[in-house]
C-alpha cells in the first residue's frame, strides 16, 4: 500500500481512493491488467506479474539484446526495487571498472491485444531520469514498449513479431519517441532498423525529471484501423492500417503482445541520435527511471 494506515477501517476507506489515483479509469475502457506496485514496497516487482530479465541477452538469442546496449541487467536491489512511496525504480550504475548494470522487466502475461472491432490502450505514468546538462545523460535509454508474444522462445524473429515502442527517451533529451517496428530487418515496410516513428517534447514540463503519462492506442473499431501514440493524452504520432500491407499489419497488430520496461545504457539508438558512441566519460552513474503504474485497457 502507498502510505501508512493506522487501522483496518482506515485501510478499507482508503482503498477506493488508492485504486482511483493509482491506476486511472478511462471512459469506454476497462482495466485488463495493471500494477501500481503498491503491494511491493521495499521489495522487487510482483513476481506473479513480472519477469526480471538478466544478463546481456535472452538464452540463445542475440547478444547485447540485439541493440548493442552495453549494460548487464540484474535483479539486484541496487538496480531494481519498489520504493517507500510505492514507485518502481530502475537505476543504472557504473562500477569502478567502467562496466554498467541496470534492469529490465517484462510482464508474465503475453496475451494483450485489441479484439476485432475493439480498442486496446497500453499506458504508464513514468519519470525519465534527469542527469542535467553537459552530456551527463549521454547513453541513457529509457523505454516502455511491447513485443509480439511469438518472440518468446524464438528470439530471432524480430521485427516480424511486431514491436510498439510506446515511449523511448535517449541522452537525457527533452523529447520522447513513439515507434513501430515490423516486417523484416534490414529494410521492409517499417524501414528497419529505424522503424516508423515520430517524437515530441513533453507538455507542461520537461520529459526528464517529471512524471508524464505515455500510451499507445490500438484501434480496430474503425476503418482503417490505426495506432496512436500519446503523451499526457495528447496524440503526436499515428499510423493507419493502409501504411502497411494487409499481411504485415495483421502479423504486427492482430497478435498478442507482452509489455516491457527497461533502462539501457548505450546502443544503436542513443549512439545514432548523438552521432557518436555513448556513454562517454561525462555520463553520470545513478540515474533512476520510475513508474507509478503500468496498465493495459480494453474497450467495453
Amino acid at each position: 500500500m502507498k502510505g501508512f494506515v493506522r487501522s483496518s477501517a482506515a485501510l478499507l476507506s482508503a482503498l477506493p481512493l488508492l485504486q482511483a489515483t493509482g491506476v486511472p479509469q478511462i471512459p469506454g475502457y476497462e482495466v485488463t491488467w495493471s500494477d501500481d506496485f503498491a503491494s511491493q514496497r521495499h521489495s522487487w516487482p510482483d513476481p506473479e506479474k513480472w519477469i526480471i530479465d538478466a544478463g546481456t541477452g535472452y538464452p540463445g538469442g542475440p547478444q547485447a539484446w540485439g541493440t548493442w546496449e552495453i549494460q548487464t541487467y540484474t535483479d539486484s536491489p541496487r538496480n531494481i526495487r519498489v520504493s517507500e512511496d510505492g514507485n518502481l525504480q530502475i537505476t543504472a550504475l557504473r562500477d569502478v571498472q567502467g562496466g554498467w548494470t541496470s534492469s529490465r522487466i517484462e510482464t508474465q502475461r503475453g496475451d494483450f491485444m485489441a479484439q476485432p472491432g475493439g480498442k486496446m490502450r497500453i499506458q504508464a505514468r513514468l519519470k525519465i531520469p534527469d542527469l542535467g546538462g553537459e552530456g551527463h545523460g549521454l547513453g541513457y535509454w529509457s523505454a516502455f514498449w511491447s513485443l509480439g508474444s511469438e518472440f518468446r522462445g524464438n528470439y530471432w524473429n524480430w521485427p516480424g513479431v511486431g514491436e510498439f515502442d510506446i515511449m523511448e527517451n535517449v541522452n537525457n533529451l527533452d523529447r520522447v519517441w513513439g515507434v513501430l517496428h515490423c516486417d523484416k530487418n534490414p529494410g521492409g515496410e517499417c524501414d528497419e532498423s529505424n522503424g516508423l516513428g515520430d517524437y515530441r517534447s513533453c507538455p507542461g514540463s520537461p520529459c526528464p525529471g517529471n512524471f508524464h503519462t505515455y500510451a499507445i492506442e490500438v484501434d480496430r473499431s474503425t476503418t482503417p484501423e490505426k495506432l496512436t501514440w500519446l503523451v499526457d493524452d495528447i496524440a503526436y504520432h499515428e499510423i493507419p492500417e493502409w501504411w502497411l500491407s494487409e499481411s504485415v499489419w495483421q502479423q504486427t497488430v492482430h497478435v498478442p503482445h507482452f509489455v516491457l520496461l527497461n533502462l539501457a545504457i548505450g546502443g544503436g539508438f542513443p549512439d545514432g541520435v548523438a552521432g557518436f558512441q555513448t556513454p562517454t566519460n561525462a555520463t553520470l552513474s545513478g540515474g533512476t527511471y520510475e513508474a507509478e503504474y503500468v496498465a493495459v485497457y480494453n474497450s467495453v
